[in-house]
């Protein structure tokens, strides 16, 4: 076995040169993954920030109806300023379940003073926070289907290997709560 292509030393070379070549290919794959998933909560980031404007005009404008339902502004008002000072994706994610939880329980308590659902700037604020609602609607469906995309590339067998020798780390993705998965109670006779 004699020339160039002969030697061992240039088959182990080759063999080197190619697992270096797929570890680079690999890692740039996984960053593109994870780029794509961190610009779509970023994308959310953008309605979420509209909504969360929106919530003290909102609770403003339901404290001049129901002066006695202090609790409930309360917890919207925590949740919305938890989440505007939430920092890493997880945060703002847990953050983001609260609030949602929140505003229903305000939206549920303005149903018992029919004047407040009249009034046209409450009108005007609920119109907003829905269409703002829709809108996260499809940002958390894109995030979760980027995030969910970069899981998946990152558990994969070979690209595993390198996802764990360069430390990619799963993302969090958007859930549905214990309490937004409860059954809504209707009830007729009032």
């Amino acid at each position: 076995m004699s020339g160039l292509f002969g030697s061992v030393s240039f088959w182990i070379i080759l063999v080197l040169v190619l697992i270096v070549l797929w570890i680079i290919i690999t890692a740039n794959k996984l960053t593109r993954k994870r780029m794509k998933a961190e610009q779509a909560f970023a994308d959310m980031d953008v309605y979420l920030t509209q909504r969360y404007d929106l919530i003290p005009n909102l609770v403003s404008t339901v404290k001049g109806y129901s002066k006695h339902e202090k609790e409930t502004f309360e917890a919207v008002v925590k949740a919305r300023n938890a989440a505007v000072s939430a920092t890493d994706m997880n945060a703002k994610i847990d953050a983001d379940n609260n609030v949602t939880e929140a505003i229903g329980k305000l939206f549920a308590l303005a149903e018992a003073y029919p004047e407040l659902k009249a009034n046209e700037n409450f009108v005007k604020l609920q119109d907003s926070l829905e269409s703002v609602e829709k809108d996260l609607v499809g940002a958390r469906r894109y995030f979760n289907a980027a995030a969910q995309a970069y899981n998946f590339a990152t558990k994969v067998i070979p690209d595993c290997i390198v996802a764990k020798i360069f430390g990619y780390q799963p993302m969090s993705m958007f859930t549905a709560t214990e309490d937004q998965r409860q059954n809504v109670k209707v009830d007729f006779e009032n």
